[in-house]
């Protein structure tokens, strides 16, 4: 039980300090803009030296695709049109269980507008309880939790394309579609993993969002609260101190001390949100990601779009930032989700609903597994004691 009135002492000094860097994030963001005035400015000459040294920059950054003083209208979507959005939750294995096994969920969500036609509100789920499943990973040194959220990603994309698919096929005329993710389309956890490990998760991602090109429906990750900096550290560009930024010949080992640090904390999104007005776009991005070499040619590009409640960074594929129509269309689609769901896209949030594993639902998986192992004839059956204790209490 968590003692509130030791914890009061603590959250003044939480509270001060909070106040202190809410001013010294002030301080940053004016800088920060300074330093856009200069980078819009010199953008074609920064966008050079990037390119030149990009092997010699130590830091994540981002190419601008577009003017960095870009700021977009987005347009009304047409009022017939349909959203298809996945999201995924999982039971965890546990060796206290019943079974030692792992259970993925994923929802599904197809939202029609304007067409007279049901909606799709439902969930796959598929359990995995062989030794191939459970215990691949371990060969690459990775955790079975963690290889269990890797392979959740990628059964998100596959039932992404497969709706996609299902929809394109089901409509007489042509009609704006929206393919919908909660979060980044950029994986960074696939630069630590093995090359084996790598192409089981990698290869069916690409091939999902290559159906989803083939049907024209665009794919959209959307992340809210983003703490991404790409597009910061473009900027960093313009103080550095040195003639090009060859980080790994003129600062070693001084990453607290560089100059070009002074508003590394500050977020894309802080920037951005004191430069856009509600419903306006920032200027595209290309995202340098390393790992975006193994996509095959469908790089990642984003923008920041102010929908309202927040400045939400939107990533899609190269295929969709280069058909301006197609854009358009779809950033439209997207602030309508948003306004519908109250400041956050309804289909994401609808997908997770339908994802969404609570515990009455555990308790049911499990009792179910119990009554079918008792039906097979195993014996002593149930929880380990440590597990059955921790779910009562003698206080």
């Amino acid at each position: 039980m968590l003692d509130l009135t030791k914890l009061t002492r603590q959250i003044q000094g939480l509270s001060q300090h909070l106040t202190e860097e809410a001013a010294a994030s002030r301080q940053r963001l004016e800088l920060a803009q300074k330093h856009l005035q200069v980078a819009i400015q010199r953008q074609d000459e920064l966008v050079q030296l990037q390119q030149k040294w990009r092997d010699r920059i130590l830091f994540a950054n981002a190419t601008p695709m577009e003017p960095l003083h870009t700021q977009v209208e987005i347009p009304a979507p047409s009022k017939i049109n349909t959203v298809i959005a996945t999201d995924g939750s999982q039971i965890a294995p546990n060796h206290h269980e019943i079974a030692y096994c792992y259970l993925i969920n994923i929802g599904r969500v197809v939202l029609h507008y304007g067409q007279n036609k049901h909606p799709l509100l439902d969930s796959l789920p598929e359990v995995f309880y062989r030794a191939e499943d459970l215990y691949v990973s371990r060969q690459w040194g990775i955790r079975t939790e963690e290889w269990m959220s890797f392979c959740r990603t990628a059964s998100e994309a596959t039932v992404l394309a497969e709706l996609a698919h299902q929809v394109r096929s089901g409509q007489i005329e042509y009609v704006p579609t929206l393919a919908m993710v909660d979060g980044s389309l950029i994986y960074w956890f696939l630069e630590q993993l093995p090359f084996d490990a790598r192409d089981r998760i990698l290869p069916p991602i690409l091939q999902a969002w290559e159906q989803l090109k083939t049907a024209k429906i665009p794919i959209m990750g959307y992340l809210s609260a983003s703490r991404n900096v790409e597009a910061m550290n473009f900027l960093r560009l313009t103080a550095c101190s040195h003639p090009v930024p060859d980080c790994s010949s003129l600062c070693p080992n001084q990453a607290d001390k560089v100059p070009c640090k002074l508003f590394e904390s500050l977020r894309d999104t802080t920037l951005w949100g004191s430069q856009l007005q509600p419903g306006q776009r920032g200027p595209l991005w290309r995202s340098n990601a390393r790992i975006l070499d193994l996509y095959q040619g469908q790089e990642i590009y984003f923008c920041y779009v102010h929908v309202g409640t927040e400045i939400a960074r939107i990533e899609i594929p190269r295929w969709v930032a280069e058909d301006s129509k197609l854009l358009d269309e779809a950033l439209g689609v997207m602030l309508a989700q948003v306004q519908k769901g109250y400041g956050y896209p309804v289909a994401i949030a609808e997908a997770h609903n339908q994802a969404v594993v609570k515990g009455g639902d555990k308790a049911r998986f499990f009792a179910l597994l119990e009554r079918q192992m008792i039906k097979a004839g195993l014996r002593n059956v149930g929880t380990s004691y440590k597990e059955a204790r921790k779910r009562g209490s003698i206080a």
